[in-house]
């Protein structure tokens, strides 16, 4: 990683590499700060440890000098103490760096961020040989896992993304996060400039859109159709983007059609990814689902996939090489993904995940379909489905809805059962609620928050 910020700083040292409302970095910036963080941690003797903090012109020198250094660097999730403590007892974590004061006396030494970051401007070490980090999950089927890898995979792609100085790419996920990751390193590998805005909510975003001359963006569906939300309630100008990207979740087909109408002039790609297995590449046709061109890609193929059962399954050259604590994998190997999928035509089309199958009664019922009709309905923002335990049949559909402001529930409610009344018994919706947040993937609360 500290290779793609050198490159641009000898190039143009003055360019900016981090944005926000209050402040700029530039890459010549980051090089400095990674270069002190690498000899200061080289000093202290530290060979892995985790960080706490959500501020990119922060994170992104300290995972650089890391890489630098050759010590592994995890990043958590901004959370309380004691899931903190429980993270650092989890993943054998007995240095914290955080300038955060609520972290003492959690049984970690306590580095801080600043100091690491502003201390002496020592000579940086050789490039060493190994080169780990080590990415959590989202803990959407239990406890987070610890995903090992290392820079030299991580970035066997940044070589084919091509020189973009111009773009301005809109960081809304964390950092913590695979997805988080690979922006950052497509946008240093592009010399382009990460718009950091904080906390990562859609309004943030929208106003980062807005006032930072944001051209690119990627998120989740479900944060799309949040901004989207907040967007026509505000009234206000839309953003000029030339990239729409939407990754992390299966994309709803209409959601695809919803942010073509509003950024006319931006190009919709769809990513698919996760911690274990990298970037798979983008999809740009505005279809939902994968083209079933990338199956059975053959044997030199950095990624190739192929369908087991009616479940996706993946082998990845710029995957991880195993989880920490656990048994060595074959970091080449296939791996199931967990993504239940059918083919339709030439389209391979994500049904949920393995995990998320509701079984009422013995019906295997998939919530993905559900979810995309009834957010097709006029007046539904957002809409999970889930599976709520029940004595007769083990489990029933239960349906959460963010409705529009202004919509009228008891409308929206006759309109939901009408949607979904050709679906076969079980798959209906027995218990629909609304309310102002939804749980999604990784237990992470999305809000409105419109005014």
């Amino acid at each position: 990683m500290f290779e793609l910020l050198h490159r641009v700083a000898q190039e143009e040292p003055g360019r900016v590499a981090v944005l926000t409302h209050t402040d700029s970095r530039t890459y010549a910036d980051l090089v400095a700060d990674a270069r002190r963080v690498a000899a200061a941690l080289r000093r202290e003797g530290t060979t892995r440890f985790a960080v706490v903090d959500h501020e990119a012109s922060v994170v992104v020198p300290l995972v650089a000098g890391a890489a630098l250094a050759g010590v592994e660097v995890c990043q958590y999730p901004p959370v309380d103490p004691a899931e903190v403590a429980d993270l650092l007892a989890r993943f054998d974590h007995d240095v914290l760096v955080t300038d955060r004061t609520d972290l003492a006396g959690l049984g970690a030494r306590v580095l801080p961020s600043s100091a690491l970051i502003g201390g002496p401007d020592d000579e940086a070490p050789d490039a060493p040989v190994s080169r780990p980090h080590l990415v959590l999950t989202t803990g959407t089927t239990g406890a987070p896992r610890g995903v090992r890898h290392d820079w030299s995979r991580l970035l066997r792609s940044a070589d084919r993304v091509k020189p973009a100085a111009g773009e301005r790419w809109l960081l809304a996920y964390g950092l913590h996060q695979f997805a988080g990751l690979q922006i950052l390193l497509h946008v240093l590998a592009a010399g382009a400039t990460l718009v950091a805005p904080a906390p990562r909510r859609p309004r943030e975003g929208l106003a980062a859109m807005r006032a930072l001359g944001v051209t690119h963006a990627s998120a989740t569906p479900t944060y799309w159709r949040f901004l989207l939300a907040e967007m026509r309630s505000d009234g206000a100008e839309v953003p000029l983007l030339r990239q729409v990207t939407l990754g992390g979740e299966a994309i709803p087909g209409p959601l695809l059609g919803d942010l073509q109408r509003a950024f006319p002039d931006a190009a919709i790609s769809q990513v698919y990814a996760a911690s274990e297995f990298g970037s798979t590449g983008s999809v740009r046709d505005a279809r939902p689902g994968l083209s079933t061109a990338v199956l059975d890609r053959g044997d030199d193929a950095d990624v190739d996939m192929r369908i087991v059962d009616g479940e996706l399954w993946i082998r990845s050259r710029t995957g991880m090489l195993g989880y920490h604590g656990e048994p060595e994998v074959d970091a080449d190997g296939w791996r199931a993904t967990g993504d239940r999928v059918e083919v339709e035509g030439d389209r391979i089309l994500f049904r949920g995940r393995t995990s998320e199958i509701i079984n009422v009664g013995g019906v295997k019922v998939h919530p993905l379909p559900i979810e995309e009709r009834v957010s097709a309905i006029p007046g539904v923002d957002m809409a999970r489905v889930f599976g709520r335990p029940n004595a007769m049949t083990g489990a029933i559909v239960a349906l959460e809805v963010v409705a529009a402001p202004g919509a009228d529930p008891a409308g929206l409610k006759a309109a939901i059962r009408a949607a979904c009344a050709d679906l076969a018994p079980a798959a209906q919706p027995r218990s629909i609620r609304f309310v102002d947040d939804i749980v999604t993937a990784g237990s992470k609360i999305v809000r409105r928050d419109i005014q």
